[in-house]
């Protein structure tokens, strides 16, 4: 037995198709990686605002009326400011005839800048327990009421009961308040006030061990002597009376500048303010009351520096020497941020203006899809209607609709195929069955599987099979229209099956002289599949009721490749099929338009196509179309500016391609994306129902489309199914067509995988 070796010779060198498409597929998971990242920063923005605004990670729960017998008694009868020193407890009182104002839940940019303006006009300072989502959301305000002298406290990033929380949640709470203070005025804090918390003696069996962890953390936890009351509205006159101390004595006053309509608070504190100056009372904040009994040794006072110990770092851990105390007494609990926790701070801050600014624009911007949406279906539905009662029921008084004397001459029918050996036979035996006469031009476009010899070895009389080297689709069918001998061509897809009066009714609007290309009614014939029955939905509501909405309008976009006729000359004067879009389709269509020819749809020509088996073909299917589509509209985007016809399509078809087909669907999924965020974090029954609502007016559209076409309800079922999973992945698709025509790139043909299941049309339905 003797073996040949083959001789190695030379290595060919890439053809240019391949070199294009060995840069497209380099580029593809670079793209595809830069639309999830897209679509996580997204939901990363809309999970931080939701954080801030309490919608994710709500917890609403207060807990009253619970013992208080594990909590030390000289606790429970001490002052309103309670530290702890190498572990101990103490509790501090204010001094005589000194006032702590202190305000809580804030910043707001409403009430906090007048409070601000009532403190300064009487040149009195305040100690402002604010909550760390506010603060992030106003970072000017905390600088202005920090520069202005005044002091900040902690009140927690949420306004979350921490006795309810564990260790890891108080930390938290901590950590991303410091870190709002830090980025917005670049200060962190070692005052701490518990949501919900009034006088020391209210402190319980559940709340003291959290007291005892945060003053652990060095941070020192400040109650009330006096409740303002004032979040009731009960009137300047008795906030001014509740928040008056009694008997002389000092106090650490309560009061609110968020929460509500604080008008009476505003007005109040100027009341109150020149009333207990007038008794001889000063003002001043925690700190500078802590600074006061220190250097007085006044009851409960320690011999540690005023503030408390040390000072809070701002990383939940005890404090070390991050950040030099500032000079001024009356922000003695204020330390410096510097480092990590500055930074991370100012990158806090701007995540959430990025998210202030994005989430509402989106809001509004999705509120104008959604009107556009509907407005879509609504006029979808009335120009359906009127195309179908026109073109079925008859016109005016003159009778049944026409489109002129009958269309009899032949026509020369188009088949590119490459490697189509699994339908070929099927695609040729339909047309046999035709009832207008033809020719059948099969143009083998370098097939590798005997494709050219099926269509010979089928004895056809009316069929010429013309052989070229590989060169696409858009050559092929050129190749085709030189060699065709009649005026009219039909363009059809290897893998197609027509109805034996297809070719008949898909000529006949050639009546009409002004008319130079005709789209058809493309069918799915693999429907019995879940992703089959999907695409038949699509076909029937999306595209056939787009085509008839587009006739009416005379701006159809596109003519489908599975089925359609033109004029052999209009072709020609248009420059024939070009290769500069993958969707030479519809690259032609919008040429024909341009040269002034009217393009219409016949529902009657009908087409059974194979649609994609599988996800993978299905989305590379629709990633070409959808940025084939993209292409054709760059292409032709100076119809925009043009007069006549060809400015008709661009003021008028070119428009609704780009919010219809583009806009519209790339933005769809934040719809969907905010519906599911809603559902979760928000209302669900309120966002089921408004997508129910949604969905059950598609169901609408599509049955009427159903109805229109003649189709069986019961794929319908499916509908619901569509929309949860083959709609999602549509707009991916379609995202990821945008990426890539935003950075430059260029793909290839596909040939997607055939099965030649797709036999006559009485088989299919």
């Amino acid at each position: 037995m003797t073996t040949t070796t083959p001789s190695r010779g030379r290595r060919r060198a890439p053809s240019r198709m391949e070199r294009a498409a060995g840069r497209a597929a380099a580029l593809q998971k670079p793209r595809v990686i830069l639309a999830l990242l897209l679509l996580l920063a997204l939901v990363s923005v809309m999970l931080l605002d939701g954080y801030l605004r309490s919608e994710i990670g709500n917890d609403s729960r207060v807990r009253d009326g619970a013992a208080y017998d594990k909590v030390p008694e000289k606790i429970l009868d001490g002052g309103p400011i309670l530290t702890f020193d190498n572990g101990t407890a103490k509790t501090q009182s204010v001094p005589a005839k000194t006032i702590v104002l202190t305000f809580d839940d804030g910043p707001t940019a409403t009430w906090t800048p007048q409070v601000l303006e009532v403190l300064e006009d009487n040149d009195v300072e305040g100690t402002f327990f604010m909550v760390g989502s506010m603060v992030s959301r106003y970072p000017g305000i905390v600088k202005k009421l920090v520069e202005q002298g005044n002091e900040v406290g902690i009140h927690t990033f949420t306004h979350v009961d921490l006795s309810y929380q564990g260790a890891a949640r108080l930390k938290r709470e901590l950590n991303q308040t410091q870190l709002a203070l830090a980025g917005a005025a670049g200060v962190t804090t070692t005052l701490f006030r518990a949501p919900y918390s009034s006088e020391i003696d209210a402190v319980d069996n559940y709340s003291w061990p959290v007291y005892k962890e945060i003053g652990g953390l060095g941070y020192t936890s400040v109650f009330v002597d006096t409740d303002s009351d004032d979040w009731k509205k009960p009137g300047v006159s008795k906030i001014v009376q509740w928040a008056t101390p009694k008997k002389n004595k000092g106090a650490i006053v309560l009061m609110h500048d968020a929460g509500g309509d604080r008008s009476q608070t505003v007005e109040a504190l100027d009341t109150y303010i020149k009333k207990m100056k007038a008794k001889g009372y000063t003002f001043t904040t925690v700190s500078g009351a802590q600074a006061r009994l220190n250097r007085s040794g006044a009851d409960g006072t320690r011999q540690a520096a005023a503030g408390g110990a040390a000072g809070a770092d701002g990383r939940g851990a005890r404090p070390g020497s991050a950040g030099a105390a500032t000079i001024d007494t009356e922000q003695a609990a204020h330390r410096t941020a510097t480092g990590a926790t500055l930074y991370e701070g100012r990158a806090l801050i701007w995540a959430v203006a990025v998210a202030e600014w994005v989430v509402p624009a989106l809001s509004w911007f999705l509120v104008v899809v959604g009107v556009a949406v509907m407005g879509r279906f609504a006029m979808m539905l009335v120009l359906a209607r009127r195309h179908h009662r026109q073109r079925n029921r008859g016109r005016g008084r003159g009778g049944r609709f026409s489109w002129g004397p009958p269309v009899t001459e032949p026509v020369s029918v188009i088949v590119p195929a490459y490697n189509e050996k699994e339908c070929i036979a099927n695609t040729l035996k339909s047309l046999a069955r035709s009832t207008h006469p033809i020719e059948i031009i099969v143009v083998d476009d370098g097939s590798t599987d005997n494709t050219s010899e099926i269509a010979e070895s089928l004895g056809m009389p009316n069929v010429r099979v013309v052989r070229q080297e590989n060169a696409g689709k858009p050559a092929a069918l050129n190749n085709g229209v030189r060699n065709a001998r009649y005026d009219i061509v039909v363009m059809m897809d290897g893998d197609t099956v027509f109805e034996p009066d297809a070719v008949h009714q898909l000529v006949q609007p050639f009546a009409d002289p002004e008319i130079g290309a005709v789209a058809g009614n493309a069918k799915v014939g693999n429907r019995t599949t879940v992703i089959g029955a999907w695409q038949h939905i699509e076909y029937v509501m999306g595209f056939n009721l787009d085509r008839r909405m587009y006739d009416l309008l005379r701006c159809m976009p596109t003519i489908p490749g599975a089925i359609g006729a033109f004029r052999r000359d209009a072709v020609l004067e248009v420059g024939g099929m070009s290769e500069d879009t993958l969707a030479e389709d519809t690259d032609i269509t919008i040429a024909m338009h341009r040269a002034g020819w009217r393009v219409v749809y016949q529902e009657h020509a009908r087409a059974w196509t194979e649609a994609p088996g599988s996800l993978r073909q299905l989305w590379s299917q629709r990633y070409r179309w959808s940025y084939g589509t993209m292409q054709a509209l760059w292409k032709h985007r100076k119809s925009l500016t043009d007069r006549g016809p060809s400015g008709r399509f661009g003021r008028v078809g070119m428009p609704l391609v780009v919010l219809f087909q583009i806009v519209t669907p790339v933005f769809a999924p934040l719809i969907d994306v905010f519906t599911l965020y809603s559902m979760v974090f928000v209302d669900f029954r309120a966002a089921l129902l408004a997508w129910l609502a949604v969905l059950a007016v598609q169901l609408v559209c599509a049955a009427y489309a159903f109805r229109l076409d003649r189709e069986k309800y019961r794929y319908l079922a499916m509908l619901p199914l569509q929309q949860l999973a083959y709609r999602q992945m549509m707009y991916l698709v379609l995202i990821h067509s945008c990426v890539t025509a935003l950075t430059g790139g260029r793909l290839r043909w596909q040939k997607l995988k055939r099965t030649g299941e797709v036999g006559t049309p009485a088989g299919v339905s």
